[in-house]
């Protein structure tokens, strides 16, 4: 019976032992696994799947935005109007701020998202297409046609709802020439690709000055209407706007790199100082001429033997 007993105790050991041996190579196992599926996935993601991030695809190749601020748009550049007119690009110039945008009309994509934008922002500034600024929207698809300009103009016109906004909005179309003129003058590249028959581009628009100078460029399909408002008014030259547009302005600075304006604190403090400054000496001016009004004082000893 003890050694029946002992013998037990050494298989039981020996069971023990083995299920320990098999668990630790099951863990082996799996470490390996997981390394080795790492490994793999690291060698596919950035040698085989994805090009160095430095590296376009080849459809994007010249596509991007080159900021050139204060450089004059051309004046001659000849175009058709969404009525069929023949127009010139400076028949704009010369009266109130312009937003420059090029997009081309029948775009399934963005195009569509940064009219919708534009249209948006423009809803959310109290200034008035056609009354403080007017737009030029420009196809860079030399196939469009003013038909088809036309029809744009009033989905666009209808989703904005101003009245006049016809007279200021304008919905061109051109030649080659004329739209490969323009793009390089703004710094706009784009591709066409030829197995999708669609157009490689950025999305952005310009804000020129009444001459036809370019102020300032806003990125995207969403255009904040305070930056709105602040690049046309700087573009005026203050010719639009009110106090209060031009304290934003020495408060709010322009950075080209983001496309936005951004709080100069240094400025902020200076005015809240100013503020500061000038409250303290509008109480003083009140608190002497409150004293200069009052009667004259009285001595106690008066006052007591019932002087008046």
């Amino acid at each position: 019976m003890l050694v029946t007993l002992h013998e037990g105790v050494i298989l039981s050991g020996a069971v023990l032992q083995a299920k320990r041996r098999i668990s630790r190579a099951a863990s082996l196992s799996l470490v390996l696994l997981l390394l080795t599926t790492a490994a793999f996935g690291q060698g596919m993601t950035k040698g085989i799947m994805s090009p160095p991030s430095n590296v376009r695809p080849p459809y994007l190749e010249n596509v991007g935005i080159d900021q050139h601020l204060d450089a004059q748009v051309p004046a001659d550049l000849a175009f058709t109007d969404d009525t069929g007119r023949a127009v010139k690009l400076g028949d704009y110039f010369g009266h109130k701020p312009l937003i420059l945008n090029l997009v081309y009309y029948n775009c399934t994509m963005l195009c569509g998202e940064a009219l919708s934008g534009l249209t948006g922002a423009m809803k959310m500034v109290k200034f008035n297409v056609g009354d403080e600024f007017d737009v030029v929207t420009v196809s860079f698809n030399p196939q469009e046609t003013p038909q088809i300009a036309a029809a744009k103009k009033q989905d666009y016109l209808r989703r904005y709802g101003r009245p006049g906004a016809a007279a200021g909005w304008h919905f061109l179309t051109g030649p080659a020439e004329s739209i490969n003129t323009l793009t390089k003058a703004v710094g706009f590249q784009y591709q066409y690709d030829p197995k999708s028959s669609q157009y490689a581009h950025a999305t952005a628009i310009m804000v020129l000055t009444p001459q036809g100078r370019i102020s300032r460029y806003f990125y995207g399909v969403d255009y904040p209407p305070k930056d709105l408002r602040m690049g046309l008014v700087e573009a005026s030259q203050g010719k639009i706007g009110n106090a209060v547009d031009q304290v934003l302005l020495y408060c709010y600075h322009y950075d080209p790199a983001t496309g936005k304006y951004g709080a100069i604190v240094a400025n902020i403090l200076k005015l809240g100082a100013g503020l500061t400054i000038l409250l303290l000496g509008g109480l003083l001016l009140i608190l002497f001429r409150l004293e200069k009004a009052a009667p004259p004082r009285r001595d106690w000893h008066e006052v007591k033997a019932g002087q008046p």
